[in-house]
């Protein structure tokens, strides 16, 4: 199972999505591919962007049972702790400055 998020994104890129995966919901995708096509969808994700923000969270063979990615400016940031996956969240106007993840 693959879902990606998207948030202010663009509508091309918006457009892209929907021709690969379902939108059930707005800015939310889902499907079900293999690993190099969910790399070649987060590379376009990633590129196309902007100022908008997206994740993307997939199936793995792991304690969760799932991994995810995050990109774009956002309040959360994944954090590792001991082999966990976990979010971390910024103060409201730490966002508001220049904060890459």
């Amino acid at each position: 199972m693959l879902v990606i998020v998207t948030e202010a994104v663009p509508s091309r890129l918006r457009g892209f999505l929907a021709r690969w995966l379902l939108e059930v919901r707005a800015g939310v995708f889902v499907g079900s591919y293999s690993v190099k096509v969910r790399d070649r969808l987060w590379k376009t994700v990633t590129e196309e962007v902007e100022e908008g923000n997206a994740v993307m969270a997939w199936s793995a063979a792991n304690e969760s049972g799932f991994d995810f990615c995050t990109t774009g400016k956002n309040r959360r940031e994944p954090t590792d702790i001991d082999g966990f996956a976990l979010v971390k969240f910024y103060p409201q106007q730490q966002t508001e400055e220049s904060v890459d993840f």
